[in-house]
């Protein structure tokens, strides 16, 4: 008998992590996932999860974390550390995951005043973006939030004209270098396989 295994994602992964599923045939795999606005709000990622994980109780025999540790200072880290059946997305943060870390570290070293998105940072642009920073309401603060920045690289999971069109619209709206990387579902796919293994 297969046991039942749970991926507790970022709202922000999650269809990209159904799709994988679907696409594998992962019929025992659970997936629940917490508000992708915790994205801007990094700080609170931690007590979400450990609610998550202290209400699921001893339900599943392996619990993947589809978190890398995202702007948490290692929390993540120190609140599954003594749970031997929980691990999480490996690297700092889902941009680095998707292209791989050492493609994203060498990325990084050309452009370090690089803006990133995927496919649920552009298909959310305005909302995540715009409106979570007030650029709509004051666009003045455009220049002061992105005045580091020099390129916006949109890694993207899925091959979708409409989203890389709408990217490109993100790069000129911020006034920023474009790039398009295209990585695919294989470097998010190769962590979550733990859970089947």
């Amino acid at each position: 008998m297969v046991e039942q295994s749970l991926i507790i994602a970022c709202g922000a992964l999650a269809r990209e992590i159904q799709q994988v599923k679907v696409g594998n045939g992962w019929t025992h795999v659970d997936i629940v996932c917490l508000d992708a606005s915790l994205h801007n709000r990094p700080q609170e990622i931690p007590e979400r999860l450990a609610e998550k994980l202290d209400s699921i109780g001893g339900q599943y025999e392996k619990i993947f974390v589809a978190y890398a540790d995202c702007g948490t200072n290692g929390a993540i880290d120190r609140l599954i550390e003594d749970l031997p059946n929980v691990t999480r997305l490996p690297g700092p943060h889902c941009f680095s995951t998707f292209a791989g870390s050492h493609r994203f570290d060498s990325l990084m070293e050309e452009e370090p005043g690089t803006f990133w998105l995927t496919d649920f940072l552009t298909r959310h642009f305005q909302t995540m973006v715009v409106k979570s920073l007030k650029l709509d309401s004051h666009p003045e603060l455009k220049e002061l939030y992105f005045a580091n920045y020099r390129r916006l690289t949109y890694v993207s999971q899925n091959q979708d004209e409409g989203l890389l069109s709408a990217a490109e619209e993100a790069a000129i709206y911020l006034g920023l270098e474009f790039r398009h990387i295209h990585v695919g579902m294989h470097k998010i796919e190769e962590p979550l396989r733990w859970c089947v293994s």
